[in-house]
């Protein structure tokens, strides 16, 4: 076998891998969307049935007993404006430890990421009473901040990696010609770094999309986002798979959407860096 065959075969068993796994990921999905175009009798049917009549009636239940454009409003407003949050904290943190760094720096980094190890439930009961005593209970507020705070830590390592890579001696080359430390970072340091900061919004949007725990104990029906919507199609009489399906195929796809539109940006800043 020649040089030019071993890479072709090379090249054709790792496309091969790579559609196995990609299939293999999107399979949950595509089983999803399928169950929420089946009637009931089809979901549960055994074995599973590739080929049936679809029915819209899923849909049309969805329609009838739930207001699925309030909850989905409610989980882009908190999910933005989370995020936005979020990045307005991380990007002057991760700025000033990336670029003046001190023997506390590690220290305070790791420190930050072993909150994201501390069980959510361990701090529910104080966190429902001060939010209760605040009024802020099935309120977006109380939600923006808490998704502000759980995923602080993540964003805070992401945009600090990110800034890492960026050579100091452009940001010098930026003093040395007059620049005060608002134009340093608004016209130098965040245009450089704007493919990492993407992919950091874009996993942060994610993170606070699919959040349910605290969605489900803050919030009863004024502020409740899509999650609350999946969780109220869980009955005493049992999961309704198909009907299950169709809510969480409208809860995700404003977010596959997104993240499909997005992912240009999203390969760019994990392959980011300021050096060319």
């Amino acid at each position: 076998m020649t040089l030019q065959q071993s890479r072709r075969l090379q090249s054709l068993l790792l496309g091969t891998l790579a559609w196995a796994i990609a299939i293999v990921i999107f399979f949950p999905i595509f089983w999803m969307v399928l169950t929420s175009f089946k009637t009931e009798i089809d979901a549960f049917a055994t074995p599973p049935q590739f080929i049936f009549t679809p029915t819209l009636e899923n849909y049309l239940h969805i329609n009838e007993r739930s207001n699925y454009a309030s909850f989905a409003w409610n989980s882009v407003v908190i999910s933005f404006s989370a995020t936005a949050l979020c990045l307005l904290i991380a990007v002057p943190a991760a700025y000033s430890m990336a670029f003046y760094e001190t023997q506390r720096t590690k220290g305070t980094l790791l420190w930050m990421l072993s909150t994201k190890m501390l069980p959510p439930v361990g701090v529910l009961m104080p966190i429902y009473l001060l939010a209760k005593s605040m009024g802020l209970l099935d309120t977006r507020i109380a939600l923006i901040i808490i998704y502000t705070l759980i995923n602080l830590p993540i964003v805070v390592w992401m945009v600090y990696t990110y800034f890492k890579d960026i050579p100091k001696d452009i940001l010098e080359a930026a003093r040395l010609d007059g620049a005060s430390l608002w134009q340093e970072m608004l016209r130098v340091l965040l245009p450089i770094a704007k493919g990492g900061l993407a992919s950091t919004v874009l996993l942060s949007l994610i993170l606070c999309w699919n959040e349910a725990f605290w969605s489900l104990n803050l919030t009863s029906s004024n502020a409740a986002p899509l999650t609350a919507l999946i969780a109220s199609y869980s009955s005493p009489e049992g999961l309704f798979w198909a009907k299950l399906s169709a809510v969480s195929t409208l809860a995700c796809a404003p977010i596959l959407i997104f993240g499909w539109i997005s992912q240009k940006q999203l390969v760019r800043g994990l392959s980011f860096g300021a050096v060319k």
